[in-house]
């Protein structure tokens, strides 16, 4: 029975089967913002600010299923982290809204700037090269990375992979671009705005394999590109924390005490119920 903490040793199979990142108070009575926006809410630990009154602004790079991304019937995000923000903001006392999806490797700079949005929420791996730059909440799920091939691959083992000529594609600015510098030192790292142009690249023959978040892989090789495999699971152990700005510690503080309610009263785990199959 997989648990939060034990995820990392989980099996090919059930990486698969996984179809595979006190209340706030309202936004009343306020302080400036960083974006200079008339915004502020506060809880019996902390207070806060948002650049917008009365709401949570967030910034993602939407590519990331079923994690986050945008639905293309609705044209509007979903997924586990989408669903999760909500209900964090309800808990705030605050709407959730997202500004229009960004590339990856430029959210956190954007947050520690300030003024634009209040978190950054896209599978983001807790790392202490990025907690130099910003805050993260306390975790809300942990990871591994996986390397994707083809299924007909023949290639498909870190020996096989490390060597010269040998293409391996990445999103820019991730955990995994990191892994492939440090451990397929021969073969040629090739970073791209998404995961989604990553696995193509593969399941077309232009890459030998990609490096990204399992449950990601895990979800896209076995829904979208079933012609391609999570050969290689990476037991990284990475937690998924969402981003804030160093200057914001009681949005920090609130974000903390929702997740602990929401872990509490039973919402993450059915939000993992609903996205990857079963409690994680």
């Amino acid at each position: 029975m997989l648990t939060r903490r034990n995820f990392i040793s989980m099996t090919a199979s059930t990486a698969i089967l996984m179809g595979l990142g006190a209340c706030g108070g309202s936004s009343d009575g306020a302080s400036a913002s960083a974006g200079g926006s008339d915004a502020a809410a506060t809880s019996d630990a902390s207070s806060f600010t948002t650049v917008q009154e009365g709401k949570l602004i967030g910034l993602s790079d939407m590519s990331y299923p079923p994690l986050e991304s945008i639905n293309t019937s609705t044209n509007e995000p979903e997924g586990f982290e989408i669903d999760l923000a909500d209900a964090i903001a309800g808990k705030l006392g605050l709407q959730m809204e997202w500004k229009p999806p960004v590339k990856f490797d430029t959210i956190i700079p954007t947050i520690k700037q300030g003024g634009t949005a209040d978190v950054g929420i896209s599978a983001f791996s807790i790392t202490p090269d990025r907690e130099e730059e910003i805050d993260f909440s306390d975790s809300y799920l942990d990871s591994n990375q996986g390397v994707v091939t083809r299924a007909d691959a023949t290639d498909t083992t870190e020996e096989a992979l490390n060597q010269a000529g040998k293409k391996i594609s990445c999103q820019s600015g991730t955990t995994g671009e990191d892994w492939i510098r440090e451990n397929l030192t021969n073969a040629e790292c090739v970073p791209l705005d998404d995961p989604i142009q990553a696995v193509t690249g593969v399941q077309t023959g232009l890459y030998a394999a990609c490096v990204l978040d399992l449950p990601v892989g895990s979800y896209l090789c076995s829904q979208s590109y079933t012609d391609c495999q999570v050969a290689i699971e990476i037991p990284t152990g990475e937690q998924y924390g969402i981003v804030v700005s160093k200057d914001n510690p009681g949005l920090t503080a609130a974000i903390n005490k929702a997740l602990a309610e929401l872990e509490d009263d039973g919402t993450l785990a059915d939000l993992e119920t609903k996205w990857f199959g079963q409690e994680l």
